[in-house]
């Protein structure tokens, strides 16, 4: 009888056998997701109570930095664009902060809240950071790399992804053939 091999180092364990390494690789990213998660659920959430940030004009203004941006971006068409329309542009930013931050926080459509976290991280440094000199003073590039693993990875633990698909697992096993 022939017999199937996985092929992995010794120690690690699969989440059956156990092993350290194998529980802890397990959870690896979660302190990322709590980080990123919790730090643009906090940003959206202080750009929606914020009553200067969706303003068309004014000290803390979206409108404002749009228009000191507007010469150094990097594509400066999105700051165009942006400024057609700068109140519905700070609503949906901060919307959409919270909405990724919770996502990834709970682990709801974990690749789509990373993918929506990349995509904000990439509009701001393309927009507003990319100019800073040096380049790591500017935090946005950093958040868009850390996206990255979660973006690959998606939340596959303590997540209610995983919990669902376990939930919808045990319902089609009962199910009959």
């Amino acid at each position: 009888m022939a017999h199937a091999y996985r092929i992995r180092p010794p120690d690690v364990g699969d989440g059956r056998t156990g092993g350290f390494r194998g529980r802890l690789s397990r959870h690896a990213l979660l302190p990322l997701r709590l980080f990123l998660g919790g730090t643009f659920l906090y940003a959206g959430l202080q750009k929606l109570t914020d009553p200067a940030f969706p303003a068309a004009s004014g000290h803390g203004s979206l409108g404002e930095l749009l228009r000191q941006a507007r010469d150094t971006a990097a594509v400066p068409q999105l700051v165009e664009l942006a400024q057609r329309s700068p109140v519905a542009v700070a609503y949906a930013l901060a919307g959409a902060g919270a909405l990724v931050g919770l996502g990834t926080l709970a682990g709801l459509l974990g690749r789509a809240a990373a993918l929506g976290g990349t995509l904000i991280a990439l509009t701001l440094w393309l927009t507003v950071s990319r100019p800073a000199t040096p380049y790591h003073y500017g935090s946005d590039l950093a958040y868009l790399l850390a996206w990255s693993p979660l973006l690959l990875a998606g939340a596959p633990r303590l997540s209610l992804d995983a919990a669902l698909f376990h939930r919808r697992r045990r319902h089609d096993a009962r199910l009959p053939n």
